[in-house]
This record gives C-alpha cells, structure tokens and sequence, in this order.
C-alpha cells in the first residue's frame, strides 16, 4: 500500500466517506478524468478492494462488503478517537468489551509512535464505570440499525414492549441516541403513520429490506431531544408530583431533561415538577438531586416509601457529629 499513488490513496478514502459516489463526482474532486477513475477503480480490485459499480440514472461506485477488511485510511485525529473508544467501550452493549480490547490490540500495532504516545496518554487517564445491571442492546442489531439510519433505508424487526407482547414494526430509521446507558432508535413507523422511539435492547430479527427513502423532518431540534422528550412523557409506573423551592432554570440545569415529565414555574423563586420512573429509589436519587427543598405528593406506595427511606437516614446519623474534614482530603469534583 505504500507504493501506491497519492491520487488512489485519495480515491480510497473517498470511497470509505461515503456509502456512493457518481463517477463524474469522484473525477472533479481528484481532479482528473472519469477514464481515470475507472482505471483507477480497476487497480484497488486488482488490489483487493471490493470497489462495486452502482446502477441507475448516474451510476458511479461504492465500497462494498469484502471477505476481508482492506486498510482504513484515518487521519491522526481518527485514529485516536477510534482508539479511545476501544479502550472506553461500550455503554448499554452486550459482549463488546473483549472484542473492543482485540481490535484496539491490532490498531496498536500498526499506529506510528506518535500516535501510540497520544493513545496511552489519553488511554490510562480515562476510565468507563459500566452498569452491570440492566438490558443490554446486541452490537449486531445495533450496528445494522445504525447502517439503515447512515443509508437512509427501510428496515423491518420485532419490537418488545414494555408489557412483554411483541409486535412487527416497518420503519424509516433516523438515528441512534445514547441516553443514561440506553440504546434507543428514532424512527417514522411506516404502519402507524407517526414518528417512534425505540429501545433498540428490545428489538430482535432486523431485516433491511433494500428500500430507499428521502429523510423526513424530524419533530424537534435534533434526535436526541426527541429522545428526551418521548421518555419524559412515558407512563411510568410511579409518579410524584413535587413542589420546589427552587426555579424552573435551577431545577432544568439539577435534572437531565429526559427524567423531567413536566416542569412549570409557580414563581420566580418555586417550580412544580413531575418526576416519573418504573422504580422508587430512582424517584428517591432524583428528589436529592434536587438540592433544595420541596413537597412531594403521589401514591401511598411511593410515600410510604420515602418515609421509611427518610427515617433510616435519620437513624443512621442520629447521636453522631460531623467530624472536620482533613485540608488535604478529597474533595468534590468541582
């Protein structure tokens, strides 16, 4: 590869740029003939590059699948955000931890030493606190949903609610958004005529189907505000009402949007919040974020249970005096 012309280097990393390329595009950007490109075009298969010839009013290129990785061109920024991500992965991804460390191992191997010096460094500085609990999205499924959103392509798959029952669900895919250590897709369902959001850990059996489709806009700013909105307005199966001695702006900037199913100012100084979640020591970890005081109303259920929680904090630090911390202890982050 490293007697291959600067031009092809070129050509090769415009076809990994993209998913397809006219012919006539690929000239003007290398600034060459279109004979060229197809002769060109001709030595990367020579090489080994599955570079496939699209069909249609124009026609043109694309790097297809091959029976082995040909070499990725990354620039030194590429490579290091890639390396970083090995080393961090992955967030709400099953079984991905030992193949991140496989693929991190081979890109090491053949980085320059500037490059190694840039990845240890960031590398040993930064550490990934994973749940363990929870679902966990397949990296196959989640791979192939975000290639549909890249390709702008129908996709069909089984969607498991959050009842257990199962449904067949058509789509145009958006995007893929992490939120809190979830994996969810944002997509038009074709059968319900609306846009959805999608946990993607509970979806099964994805089957591109090959069809195109011009993107739709998007209901709010971008996907991951989508997001946020469509999980505050879930029905959750615990539901408080609280109260703030805090303003809204105070409350907005304690509590991620996407814990907050509604939020109203009663005046400059107080907020009227709704918090929702399926569990009580969530809603619990979201009144303490707080971080000012408040009134809480909802079920029995969930105030009994911030009763008891209430009292076994006060026993546990009833009869005991705050002892001064050391100068030179740990402090908080700031």
């Amino acid at each position: 590869m490293g007697n291959m012309p600067a031009r092809m280097l070129h050509l090769l990393s415009l076809l990994q740029s993209r998913r397809e390329w006219p012919g006539s595009e690929l000239a003007a950007r290398l600034d060459v003939t279109e004979r060229t490109v197809r002769r060109d075009i001709a030595r990367l298969r020579d090489l080994g590059y599955p570079v496939q010839g699209t069909t249609g009013t124009i026609g043109g290129y694309r790097l297809g699948p091959g029976t082995r990785l040909p070499p990725l061109l990354l620039d030194d920024d590429e490579a290091v955000a890639i390396a970083v991500a090995l080393k961090t992965a992955a967030a709400g991804v099953g079984g991905i931890e030992e193949t991140a460390i496989r693929a991190l191992s081979k890109l090491e191997q053949v980085f320059p030493a500037r490059l190694r010096h840039h990845v240890t460094a960031v590398g040993d500085a930064v550490w990934s606190v994973q749940r363990p609990e929870g679902p966990r999205a397949d990296p196959g499924i989640l791979a192939t949903v975000a290639a549909a959103c890249r390709d702008s392509e129908v996709i069909s798959f089984h969607h498991r609610r959050r009842d257990g029952s199962a449904a067949e669900r058509r789509v145009e895919p958006h995007s893929v958004v992490m939120s809190w250590e979830r994996w969810y897709l944002v997509a038009y369902d074709l059968r319900r005529d609306g846009w959805r959001t999608f946990r993607v850990d509970r979806i099964s059996d994805v089957r591109p189907t090959g069809r195109r489709f011009d993107r739709r806009e998007l209901p709010a700013d971008d996907a991951a505000e989508y997001v946020g909105r469509t999980i505050a307005m879930a029905p959750y199966r615990y539901v408080l009402d609280v109260t703030v001695a805090a303003s809204a702006d105070v409350v907005r900037a304690r509590l991620p949007a996407v814990v907050i199913e509604r939020i109203e100012p009663a005046d400059e100084h107080t907020s009227a919040v709704r918090l929702g979640a399926d569990r009580l020591e969530i809603l619990a970890q979201r009144l303490i974020a707080l971080g000012a005081e408040f009134a809480v109303e909802g079920s029995a259920e969930a105030l009994t249970y911030l009763r008891e929680l209430g009292g076994r904090l006060v026993r546990a630090t009833d009869g005991f005096h705050a002892t001064p911390r050391e100068a030179d202890a740990p402090g908080p982050a700031s």
